[in-house]
């Protein structure tokens, strides 16, 4: 989905003369107003970023907070291209997308490859299951199967939490070719391709627990479910993402800056919470 502001109507009016290349080699009017920024963000996150495939229009508050991060560096366009925990690292680095703005965390890993706005969300890593399972805290899965979204760091963030609680030895009894199904000494992993179907696997009683970010999590809630009492896997926050040592890094990041200092964050959060 293409976002166009009225400066970018009149950019297109503009005679091919009139356009010059910027250093990145974009397109730039007279003027300053830049070409389109390709912005990375999730199309099944509600409240964060989500896709009405009939109206083909992306809502939420990353959608916003991108659209006010163009503006602040003068783009003219934003194009959302939808992202997923397993293609969107691949497509930041190839440069098929500009930034990622898709409840994406700040994570020591991640910094190794991207530069990372100021947070502008603060999120925890959670455990939900059905209340028909009756599970009262965490010592009541041993034994059990919690399920996660193949390529977030749900997993292995997990994986740390249940061994520094002692809930295991970390010890890995079977594992499949791409570790997508893995027998613990005192749990099992299984990795799903999408939220949906983690979700559908819960409501099946394939897994007992699945384990995905608090924000995500609201998508995929109902009366039937409940998160784990008394268990956070993981606190995290979300940044805006850049390729390492990009001439965007740092504009970006002084604009979320900005808008953290000013309340246009704030009020984003507070509209879509």
């Amino acid at each position: 989905m293409t976002r166009r502001s009225f400066g970018a109507l009149m950019l297109a009016a503009l005679p091919v003369g009139m356009l010059a290349s910027g250093c990145d080699g974009a397109p730039v009017a007279i003027g300053g107003l830049k070409g389109t920024l390709r912005a990375g963000v999730r199309a099944d996150v509600v409240g964060f970023g989500y896709l009405n495939e009939g109206t083909g229009n992306y809502y939420g508050m990353e959608i916003d907070l991108v659209n006010q991060l163009a503006d602040r560096l003068g783009y003219g366009e934003v194009e959302f291209v939808t992202v997923l925990p397993e293609n969107r690292k691949e497509m930041l680095l190839n440069g098929e997308i500009d930034l990622i703005a898709g409840c994406y965390s700040i994570a020591d890993s991640r910094l190794e490859n991207f530069d990372f706005s100021p947070a502008y969300y603060d999120d925890r890593v959670i455990a939900v299951v059905q209340n028909s399972s009756l599970f009262e805290g965490i010592d009541d899965l041993r034994g059990c199967t919690f399920g996660t979204m193949s390529g977030a760091n749900a997993a292995p963030l997990l994986s740390i939490k249940l061994y520094e609680i002692g809930f295991t030895n970390g010890e890995v009894v079977t594992a499949n070719e791409d570790n997508s199904d893995v027998t613990f000494d005192t749990w099992n992993l299984v990795q799903y391709p999408s939220y949906q179907e983690l979700s559908d696997a819960l409501e099946s009683g394939e897994v007992d627990a699945m384990v995905l970010d608090g924000a995500i999590a609201h998508t995929y809630m109902d009366d039937k479910r409940t998160v784990l009492p008394d268990f956070v896997v993981a606190e995290q926050s979300f940044g805006v993402a850049t390729q390492k040592g990009s001439e965007l890094s740092q504009p970006v990041s002084e604009a979320v800056q900005e808008m953290l200092d000013d309340g246009t964050i704030a009020a984003l959060v507070d509209k879509w919470d």
